[in-house]
């Protein structure tokens, strides 16, 4: 028994990761919906959408996180060779520049997506309402990020 007992010790060891990061891309899923849901009501609310407008708004927001998902998967993925490279691991060493460039072009798809996200919204929007949008997706991705706030007249 004890044997059989060790035996699945580097069993349960392999599986723990795989399990993590399934929780681990669980929590991000529920974080990006969380983040889409307040995007909702903020928008509808400072750009006067009624129910339907504001569905069909969801919907657009959900389909531009659906392509923006795999590119932080990248930034995140990146991110983390980065980290184990700066702790000196050798076979993060090898990939820093690689990491690193795939970051920055994975970061510049989401400015481009964030940008084709805008032009979808403002397109019948007038002028007023163009700027109240784009301050209010920059506000919202600043929050998310943790950084950003205009100043208030």
């Amino acid at each position: 028994m004890a044997v059989m007992l060790l035996a699945l010790v580097p069993l349960v060891a392999a599986a723990s990761p795989s399990g993590r990061e399934a929780r681990a891309e669980e929590r991000m899923e529920h974080a990006e919906k969380r983040h889409r849901l307040r995007q909702v009501l903020e928008l509808s609310d400072v750009l006067g959408l009624n129910n339907a407008q504001a569905l069909k708004l969801e919907e657009t927001l959900r389909k531009f996180d659906e392509r923006r998902r795999p590119l932080r998967k990248q930034v995140r993925e990146s991110a983390r060779i980065l980290h184990r490279a700066s702790r000196g691991d050798s076979e993060a060493l090898s990939q820093v520049d690689a990491a690193a460039l795939g970051a920055f072009e994975a970061r510049e798809r989401i400015a481009a997506l964030d940008k084709e996200l805008y032009q979808t919204l403002a397109k019948d929007l007038p002028q007023e309402k163009r700027a109240t949008l784009a301050l209010t997706l920059a506000r919202s991705e600043g929050r998310k990020k943790g950084k950003w706030e205009p100043e208030k007249d």
